[in-house]
């Protein structure tokens, strides 16, 4: 069994760079997650682990035995120097970034579903990776416009609570986006207000995209521009609005709601 004792060891150095740098983990192609429950979803689905490093006493979860990957034992004054958390659970792990480009058309699932939430400009790790856990609860595939936080930010891992290892995430451009919604006829609703805007209880969400904006600005002119209409979250008239998180879930709730 490998043991690393000195925080400067090149694995050590490599992972910390992979929790603090989007440019890092763009450049590797790997990321990094850092709890015992991340690792058995990573090993549940079968994804690319590359390392692990764990505490004494901590055991690789079922599906990891025989795989090709470098396992370390460490003290914990190294994990803390590792991990990204305050208080760290004892592992931490690599993986490798799973190509993020939607397919050239999109095509129902197995179920026949055809919706999917889109993501604009919402910056919060936090609040995405809430945001995706919900539409995976909930049968939507996400799609992440330019602006958005890093899917494999740590914090974006640690709130989807394991999504990134059994739903296929997208990031693509605007141009990108209408031009698959224009291809599979999917109406572009709007989280937003202007003149056409209708309570979403009284559209039908079975078979469309929805888009959510940042929490402070909400959708950019140019998305709001590609919508074929808006939709709001009837509420009251106290409350100005909803975070980014919050809107998602009673939107995704709102259309799968009869379905499952």
């Amino acid at each position: 069994m490998e043991r690393i004792s000195s925080k400067a060891n090149p694995l050590c150095v490599h992972l910390r760079k992979l929790a603090s740098s989007r440019s890092y983990r763009e450049e590797t192609g790997e990321f990094l997650c850092d709890s015992p429950k991340l690792l058995r979803e990573a090993a549940l689905w079968g994804a690319p682990v590359l390392a692990v490093l764990r505490t004494e006493g901590m055991e690789l979860p079922p599906g990891l035995e025989g795989r090709a990957l470098r396992s370390a034992v460490v003290s914990e004054s190294v994990m803390r120097s590792v991990s990204p958390m305050e208080t760290p659970q004892g592992v931490v792990f690599s993986c490798r970034i799973p190509r993020c480009a939607p397919p050239e058309r999109l095509e129902p699932d197995a179920w026949g579903r055809l919706r999917f939430l889109v993501l604009d400009g919402v910056q919060d790790p936090g609040n995405v990776g809430t945001i995706l856990r919900t539409a995976d609860a909930f049968e939507a595939r996400v799609i992440l416009l330019p602006g958005c936080a890093d899917l494999y930010n740590p914090k974006t891992l640690r709130a989807g609570m394991g999504v990134h290892f059994r739903s296929a995430l997208y990031r693509c451009t605007l141009a990108e986006l209408t031009a698959l919604l224009k291809a599979a006829d999917l109406p572009l609703y709007g989280a937003a207000l202007r003149e056409d805007t209708a309570d979403v209880r009284e559209v039908n969400l079975s078979r469309c995209a929805i888009a959510v904006g940042s929490e402070g600005r909400g959708l950019s002119a140019e998305v709001l521009a590609a919508c074929d209409r808006t939709i709001r979250i009837p509420m009251d008239p106290r409350c100005e609005s909803l975070n980014a998180a919050s809107a998602a879930s009673v939107l995704l709730w709102e259309a799968a709601r009869g379905e499952i």
